[in-house]
């Protein structure tokens, strides 16, 4: 039960870090220029999707220090790997870009290293 749980509160922990990164895509794309100006941080911080970029790093990052604590590390850093699995497919279905074959293998290589960790 205690790996099953370990995985389900890694899995919800990738959704919130990829979602964080997607908003702040969002964000980054509503900015003119990037850059250290007061004109580029006002847009930052007045970009609703920069906002929920936040919510959503914070969530994970509140996940990722009740996994610490909660979870052997050996068992808990590898299974954040789920994010790059989610993040490939969100790249393909929300971004629309183009996944070379050769990723789908290293996304299958991930999951059966996640299920190889998985098991006790």
């Amino acid at each position: 039960m205690s790996m099953l749980k370990l995985v389900v509160t890694s899995t919800v922990q990738s959704t919130f870090l990829v979602a964080g990164q997607v908003f702040l895509k969002f964000a980054l794309q509503k900015v003119d220029k990037m850059g250290f100006t007061w004109h580029c941080i006002k847009q930052l911080f007045w970009n609703f999707p920069f906002l929920l970029c936040g919510v959503c790093m914070g969530a994970a990052t509140v996940l990722w220090f009740y996994i610490l604590r909660h979870f052997p590390f050996n068992a808990a850093y590898p299974l954040i790997s789920i994010s790059y699995v989610l993040g490939t497919f969100v790249s393909l279905f929300i971004f629309h870009e183009n996944i070379p074959p050769i990723r789908y293998v290293g996304i299958a290589l991930i999951i059966i290293g996640v299920v190889f960790i998985a098991q006790q």
